[in-house]
């Protein structure tokens, strides 16, 4: 439904993609205004700040806006999944891999129409112990190339996953995974990684799971078997098209709830942060939180 208009509190993160928020935060508070739309604005410090901006949000009758990367919505939408908050996105982050999806532009002053005309609609989140996400959690080689990625400051904009993936590659050694979905029978493999997704897209337009759907109460599991490292390379550009799970050794089930246990210490990354460590439970919260997007 088409929502009413309240006020706003934009949630900004100043150091994502490199200070884009702060950066673009003059800009877009004006066209804001523009818009007619009331509004104020906090600074984030930590992902658990943006945690406590939303519940005050939600508490005064505020639209929440995540001003920043895929990991602070996924914050602050977990933090309005047991409330009557509303969350709204505008993008700030290195991937906005969110916004592609929802097909919101990915110009925060652009962005900024959808939160004055766009329709309020329930979506999934997922939730990984205390931790929730809303777009896809994975580990194993994807823990290493996140890790990569969130050190390096040489690289900048969605070509950091690029570089962290090709620095990871060279020095890999295959894991074993133990998969268990829903409850039933454990999957064990040697491979690649293991990813949860809730939502299509990951690593700035990386296709991982193509069908997978915000409003569907499941969640898509991909996992990618033991290949030659010279064959995933080759791979790779089909993730952006979502070719690749049509391959040999790719793997793609839907779910409820996941565990993955691992012979290897891995951290489980979502939307760009670490979230907790293996073993973990992954399962999908359906229509957690209701959010603006573009009618």
């Amino acid at each position: 439904m088409i929502w009413a208009v309240r006020r706003l509190l934009l949630i900004v993160n100043p150091v994502a993609g490199g200070g884009r928020p702060a950066r673009a935060l003059p800009q877009v508070q004006s066209a804001i205004r523009r818009l007619g739309l009331d509004q104020r604005f906090a600074y984030t410090s930590s992902l658990q700040h943006g945690r406590e901006l939303a519940l005050e949000a939600a508490a005064n009758g505020e639209v929440a806006v995540a001003f920043g990367g895929d990991g602070l919505i996924g914050a602050v939408a977990g933090a309005l999944k047991d409330s009557d908050g509303v969350l709204g996105i505008l993008p700030g982050g290195r991937g906005n891999d969110l916004c592609r999806v929802l097909g919101i532009p990915r110009k925060p002053v652009a962005a900024c129409e959808v939160l004055a005309t766009g329709v309020e609609q329930a979506l999934d989140i997922g939730q990984a112990g205390e931790r929730t996400f809303m777009g896809i959690a994975s580990c194993g080689f994807d823990s290493v190339v996140n890790r990569i990625a969130n050190e390096t400051t040489r690289v900048r904009g969605s070509l950091v996953y690029a570089y962290a993936l090709l620095r990871a590659l060279p020095s890999w050694q295959a894991a074993e995974f133990e998969v268990t979905i829903d409850g039933g029978p454990t999957r064990r493999f040697t491979g690649y990684s293991v990813a949860a997704a809730n939502s299509k897209a990951f690593g700035g337009g990386m296709l991982l799971a193509p069908n997978a759907s915000l409003t569907d109460g499941l969640l898509d599991v991909v996992t990618i078997e033991h290949m030659s490292r010279l064959r995933f390379l080759r791979l790779t550009p089909t993730v952006f098209s979502g070719r690749h799970v049509r391959q040999r050794g790719v793997d793609v089930a839907r779910a409820r709830e996941v565990r993955i246990e691992a012979t290897q210490p891995f951290t489980l990354y979502a939307d760009g942060e670490p979230l907790v460590e293996l073993p973990v439970t992954i399962r999908a919260v359906p229509g957690a939180v209701r959010a603006i997007v573009p009618r």
